[in-house]
């Protein structure tokens, strides 16, 4: 992270205004005044409902260090020391109240668990500062644990944790530091927190504006958080190794060893146009779990594919949840478990049709390479036309309207965008996993910033976004060649007969943080030595 051309595009305020917006559309105005009459410890209260045989309590419970977690417990109305039921505790996501999974708690408890969610540590009415999942948050995971099996049926042999966004990345982690967790689903969640956020060397710049926006607004931030996030965003390339040590310790992925030895079962679920964690680490995460496991990915941004679920609507992600942990928790037989374990949905699929797969490197079966012949010259700094969209909101278009990211192939500038195409397919591609691209460039500067992009070209020119992913380069000697190889945002996406396939690439996207000098320019080639070529993983 050189000192870059330009400050955060996003300003401060506009990541703000971006929180306020997404906050209203997940539902977070009308959280805040669900949780303001929460009770404290000391005048806990509790509900039942004779319609529906469940009860509700607001309790304080002390985490890690005696800060207060704001929470709540959901069980059966006859709940009662004679008989112990299984455990499923549910940190909230992030910026998100305790009442997040009102809805899902009821339901859970309705089929005979002990449910209690609660408010991560810095958030709305618990204590403590936001710790970014850090060891406190995993520590308070346990203190839950303890604390519900003191106070209420829970059965120690039977527990499991689940979660959305923030929630599920906590569970991970909990997972790899407490042997009693039997069974886990993590929603919209991430595997590598700095490879989703700083993938290919470049800020996410609005995924990290949202979160940091969302925490100064409903929560207190730590120390540590702020001073992370200003070397962040201030692209300090002598700040990059705290940054990674810093993620490092947030990633399940580097606990993986103790969650495989804790055993574990693990659903993972993300959607393709995850804006904030792209499911690139989510997959290669899942492939190297030896415990019982799922995976699925579907259309949308973060957290979109659940969110009807937590207004208690009909939603299949949070069904196969349940019968996730009705499998592990109670023993059910509910075939989930004989069921493929890589279950993907097309993004240009109707319905909730599932593909089911062994593995996933046995998503494709072919890896299709595409030669990029000649030799493309841009200039850095301006916009050509092709950008992957706005954070949460091109993800959500996808997935409800089956609208991407838009652009007219035919008019992209050829002097801020290099471009290539295939010829027309007589048949349908089947576009499945993580299409990669290995080309050779030279700068004129010793930094800067590129930006993939796929295309579906249709008849009129007009392509459909694809996928898409940056790359920044630091330090490397103005006018010599090197060369790069990047992975592009897994997904899937049938490219209908008669379509084309367009790569775009060019150097400035509003989702990215970009390290071009002005009047950079790149220049894309194909040594005779060393061939550019596109890698597309397609299903027959």
């Amino acid at each position: 992270m050189t000192p870059a051309r330009k400050a955060l595009r996003p300003t401060m305020a506009a990541a703000v205004s971006v929180t306020v917006l997404a906050g209203t559309a997940f539902g977070l105005a009308p959280s805040v005044q669900a949780a303001a009459p929460a009770p404290t410890a000391a005048t806990a209260s509790s509900t039942a409902s004779a319609s529906s045989g469940v009860s509700l309590r607001f309790v304080d419970i002390p985490g890690d260090g005696g800060v207060k977690l704001a929470a709540n417990v959901v069980a059966p109305a006859d709940a009662d020391a004679s008989r112990r039921l299984p455990l499923v505790v549910l940190p909230t996501s992030w910026s998100l109240p305790q009442v997040e999974y009102l809805a899902q708690a009821k339901k859970l408890a309705e089929a005979g668990y002990v449910v209690l969610t609660y408010n991560t540590r810095g958030f709305w009415q618990s204590g403590g500062r936001i710790e970014t999942a850090g060891p406190p948050d995993i520590a308070d995971a346990s203190k839950v644990i303890d604390w519900a099996l003191a106070h209420t049926p829970a059965d120690p042999d039977h527990i499991g944790m689940a979660g959305l966004s923030y929630g599920a990345g906590i569970s991970l982690l909990a997972a790899g530091a407490d042997q009693r967790i039997k069974a886990v689903v993590a929603m919209s969640g991430w595997a590598d927190l700095v490879g989703s956020i700083y993938s290919g060397r470049t800020q996410h710049a609005q995924a990290a504006g949202l979160l940091a926006g969302a925490g100064e607004l409903t929560g207190r931030p730590s120390d540590e958080l702020r001073q992370i996030l200003d070397d962040f965003f201030s692209s300090d390339l002598a700040k990059e190794p705290d940054l990674i040590a810093w993620g490092k310790k947030r990633s399940p992925a580097a606990q993986l060893d103790r969650i495989n030895a804790n055993g574990a079962a693990i659903m993972l679920g993300n959607s393709w146009g995850d804006s904030i964690f792209p499911p690139n680490s989510y997959a290669d995460f899942f492939e190297k779990l030896t415990g019982p496991k799922r995976l699925e990915l579907r259309p949308g941004d973060h957290a979109t594919a659940e969110l009807t679920g937590l207004l208690g609507l009909p939603n299949t992600t949070w069904s196969h949840a349940r019968q996730w942990l009705d499998r592990y928790l109670k023993g059910e037989r509910n075939g989930i478990d004989t069921q493929a374990p890589v279950q993907l949905m097309s993004r240009t699929a109707g319905g909730d049709d599932y593909e089911g797969y062994p593995s996933w490197s046995a998503v494709p079966s072919e890896q299709r390479r595409v030669p990029l012949a000649g030799t493309e010259k841009i200039t850095a700094n301006h916009d050509s036309g092709a950008n992957a969209g706005t954070v949460l909101l091109s993800g959500a278009l996808d997935q409800f309207l089956k609208v991407p990211p838009l652009a007219s192939i035919p008019l992209l500038p050829r002097s801020r965008a290099a471009v290539w195409q295939t010829g027309t397919s007589a048949r349908e591609q089947r576009v499945r996993g993580t299409v990669k691209l290995h080309t050779t460039v030279t700068s004129d500067r010793s930094d800067g910033t590129a930006v993939a992009y796929l295309y579906d070209v249709g008849p009129l020119g007009v392509g459909r976004l694809i996928t898409n992913a940056p790359v920044t380069f630091h330090d490397r000697t103005p006018g010599t060649p090197f060369g790069v190889g990047l992975e592009l945002f897994s997904t899937a996406y049938d490219v209908p007969a008669g379509h084309r396939l367009a790569l775009v690439v060019d150097t400035v996207d509003p989702l990215y943080i970009e390290h071009n000098p002005d009047g950079a320019h790149l220049t894309f080639s194909s040594p005779a030595a060393d061939p550019s070529y596109l890698t597309i993983p397609v299903r027959g």
